[in-house]
């Protein structure tokens, strides 16, 4: 059966593949893109573009997951359109890069919220319509990088990604007597076919990043290049119909490795 899917940070990488994927698998899926009418409004273009062209029922809704309001609004639009939610895809995420001391607490807490305190907006919105149901899927995208130290420059990230994965293993134990299911994906590290590092954020402090830099001179260039050694096959946007469902936990699991949590 068809099911009803939100995905945030839908505007490009992981989040846009996986939306494509799940919608040439027949379902409606809904990419959760935050600034439509300014920034992003090329990739809510393309996802209109794509559904078009192959017939499928894509659609990109305002989704700013810092915001609870416009959550709130975009959950409120999906159920208005269908009458249903059935999947809840927790894809967005902002890596940053350089030595953690050069961070400020404010850049670290900005960090958290993206990473962390985004999915706890999402979920209060979703939830109660899952609850409900007493059925539902709560998808969401980790990282390998949660048990942190390798490799270095991104510990605020891994750490934002080491919280979230312990908040979805929590909400798995106490969602399932309402029929929720939970899947963790944790892939390995894509250094292609995202924009993880074209985005990522960098420290305020750059004095104490200069000090860094006398002894750790040229690492920030070294990290992608030695993640892209490890991984030689690029990230790419999911072919044959299916292969997106399975990648959101509705069948077989595939690679990554889906890492179901009760």
């Amino acid at each position: 059966m068809p099911k009803t899917i939100v995905i945030t940070g839908a505007s490009s990488g992981f989040g846009a593949m996986t939306a494509r994927a799940l919608a040439d698998a027949g379902d409606t899926v809904y990419a959760g893109i935050r600034d439509t009418a300014g920034r992003n409004a090329p990739a809510v273009a393309d996802v209109s573009a794509y559904a078009a062209a192959h017939s499928v029922n894509l659609r990109a809704v305002e989704m700013d997951v810092g915001d609870q309001a416009s959550v709130d609004a975009a959950v409120k639009q999906v159920i208005s359109d269908t009458g249903r939610l059935d999947v809840v895809i927790h894809n967005a995420g902002h890596m940053v890069l350089g030595p953690a001391e050069a961070f400020t607490v404010e850049q670290v807490a900005e960090i958290y919220d993206t990473n962390v305190l985004s999915t706890q907006r999402v979920n209060r919105a979703a939830l109660p319509h899952l609850r409900a149901q007493r059925d539902g899927l709560l998808v969401w995208v980790g990282s390998s990088s949660s048990r942190g130290g390798t490799p270095p420059y991104l510990a605020p990230y891994f750490a934002a990604k080491a919280a979230e994965d312990a908040l979805a293993v929590s909400y798995a134990a106490e969602l399932a007597r309402f029929g929720i299911d939970t899947t963790i994906i944790v892939p390995g590290a894509f250094t292609t076919g995202t924009n993880h590092y074209a985005h990522a954020g960098h420290p305020a402090d750059t004095a104490v990043e200069c000090e860094y830099d006398e002894l750790y001179a040229g690492i920030m260039d070294e990290i992608p290049a030695r993640q892209a050694s490890m991984n030689p096959v690029p990230a790419q946007r999911p072919g044959p119909p299916g292969r997106g469902r399975r990648a959101a936990g509705l069948g077989r699991p595939p690679i990554p490795r889906l890492v179901p949590r009760r």
